[in-house]
């Protein structure tokens, strides 16, 4: 999970509240009323902000262009839900039909749970729309507006409306996938490895929110790792996590357990793909969800770079080297060939 927040004075300072007319402006007509609401944002996580931290270390990254071809199409800020108060928004890169391949998946984006932005995945989601996939990409509430778990129902609420609109984005409801970056690469991790169970969906059933393969880029697998304490509990209730949870592992252990991935591998768990910056940290408990994929006799692949940034697929040249393998991966999904 992404730690190199800025201090809590700065972080403050940098807060901006949506005023009243912003949010009326940005409504969207229907039938359920929204009123208007303000809401704390923190800013400090940026593409930009990561790019200007990493390059002096690593020349070879570039920052994302975005080119589109003949045929595609992008839905801006379709609502999925209303909040608390306030529309919860969408977007949907929709490839061009004669490339279409009838399976989707949604990346939910990073920041510690607590900063971040939809858009952060719009180079990958452009590059894969390109190879025949509706990507989908939701904003969720973050930890300075609504605490855990309530990130992680609106993932799922974001999950059933896609299936609902399957048929108009032009996929097959049984094939989206659920994939992610740092805090995002988590919470895909868990919310697709718990749709057989009651945590985090409310009224959807198991199929509505169901995903057939899991994409985690460098997100935590189990919070009760040595590595994942070591760093997510650091600061206790200060941490990033802690922040999310609403307290330190020592005061919530329950909870810290209960959101750690590892601790959910079953046979009814989806195809997993990770891939490691190298800093390994980030992905710790990934050796016993490995094992327990493959027990259970569930296709998995795991890439690791030698140290890389932690946020490799925000920049080239990681970039593209991502959408391939998860590409790659999502067809040998498709032909059933096991990893």
């Amino acid at each position: 999970m992404l730690q190199a927040f800025m201090p809590q004075s700065d972080v403050s300072a940098r807060l901006r509240r949506l005023t009243a007319a912003a949010l009326c402006a940005i409504c969207a007509t229907g039938s359920v009323p929204v009123s208007a609401k303000d809401y704390p944002v923190d800013d400090s996580y940026s593409i930009s902000q990561r790019f200007y931290a990493y390059r002096d270390e690593h020349p070879e990254l570039k920052e994302p262009v975005l080119s589109f071809t003949e045929g595609q199409q992008v839905l801006f800020d379709r609502r999925y839900k209303v909040a608390d108060s306030r529309e919860l928004h969408l977007d949907v890169f929709v490839p061009a039909a004669d490339k279409a391949n009838d399976q989707a998946i949604m990346f939910i984006h990073g920041g510690g749970w607590r900063s971040g932005n939809k858009s952060h995945f719009y180079p990958l989601a452009n590059l894969l729309a390109q190879q025949g996939y509706v990507v989908i990409t939701p904003e969720y509430r973050l930890s300075m507006e609504a605490q855990y778990p309530a990130g992680l129902e609106d993932i799922n609420d974001a999950l059933a409306f896609a299936k609902e609109h399957a048929a108009a984005w032009g996929f097959n409801p049984t094939r989206i996938a659920l994939g992610g970056g740092s805090s995002g690469g988590h919470m895909a991790a868990l919310v697709g490895n718990t749709a057989n169970t009651t945590l985090f969906k409310g009224e959807h059933s198991a199929d509505a929110v169901r995903v057939n393969a899991v994409v985690d880029l460098d997100g935590v697998l189990d919070f009760t790792h040595p590595l994942a304490l070591a760093s997510e509990n650091k600061r206790k209730d200060k941490s990033a996590a802690g922040m999310w949870f609403g307290g330190a592992y020592e005061t919530l252990p329950v909870r810290w357990a209960e959101a750690s991935t590892a601790k959910h591998i079953d046979a009814d768990s989806p195809p997993m793909l990770i891939i490691s910056s190298g800093q390994m940290r980030f992905t710790a408990g990934k050796d016993e969800v490995l094992d327990k994929l493959s027990s259970h006799g569930i296709a998995s692949k795991y890439y690791q770079y030698d140290n890389n940034i932690h946020t490799f697929w925000l920049f080239e040249p990681y970039l593209t080297e991502t959408a391939e393998r998860i590409h790659t991966f999502l067809s040998q999904i498709a032909s059933g060939v096991n990893q």
